[in-house]
């Protein structure tokens, strides 16, 4: 039985918890969609978001990322992008989850995500010519789940099924080379995100 009074407090932590992982998924999404330009950069550079007593992975990354970006060369950066995942013939670093799918072959993991998203109504952009499982388009994915309030149901699925087992070792791939300085920053930051979400998700199963 629902009762008169509503918990508005608990609402307003609630949107505001939602918001904040939206804008994750948003900056992690614009990192590996392209380099990020000079404004971008000083943007992360002065932004806030975290208390500096804030002692938990998320925090501790965010701010080392925060650091990186103050000193950070944007110039360096694009050349760091393009080697890493942009370079002429194979890049070093797939952007695309069917590549470290363990459990399913990549064209059949491909074909499931194109199911879900059409299940959902949720279609590419005119202009954008990469695959659904780029890195970039997840990230986008949970990023409209989240801001369309859908369920934690199909939250937990789209998270389970594609974002954390493409993520995850795409950015275990960016930590092992030896030609990542910046992205090496940005995917501990990833990991330390994916890691609370996670744990989130997995409380809400239990």
């Amino acid at each position: 039985m629902t009762g008169p009074y509503a918990n508005t407090a608990r609402d307003d932590a609630l949107r505001a918890q939602d918001e904040a992982r939206a804008n994750v998924y948003a900056i992690i999404g614009r990192f590996f969609y392209d380099a990020p330009d000079e404004s971008l950069v000083a943007a992360i550079a002065r932004g806030g978001g975290e208390d500096d007593a804030e002692s938990g992975a998320l925090a501790r990354a965010w701010r080392e990322l925060r650091g990186t970006c103050g000193t950070a060369d944007p110039g360096a950066i694009r050349r760091e992008f393009d080697n890493l995942f942009a370079g002429v013939g194979k890049c070093e670093i797939t952007p695309f989850s069917s590549h470290y799918v363990k459990e399913a072959a990549p064209d059949r993991h491909l074909v499931r995500l194109r199911q879900v998203l059409e299940s959902w109504r949720l279609e590419k952009r005119g202009a954008q010519t990469e695959s659904e499982d780029h890195v970039s388009g997840l990230c986008d994915v949970m990023r409209l789940l989240v801001v369309d309030s859908r369920s934690l149901d199909e939250q937990n699925l789209f998270f389970s099924e594609f974002v954390y087992p493409g993520l995850v070792p795409f950015c275990e791939a960016i930590g092992k080379s030896p030609n990542a300085s910046f992205y090496r920053c940005v995917a501990q930051f990833t990991l330390a995100f994916l890691a609370l979400e996670k744990t989130a998700f997995d409380m809400e199963d239990g």
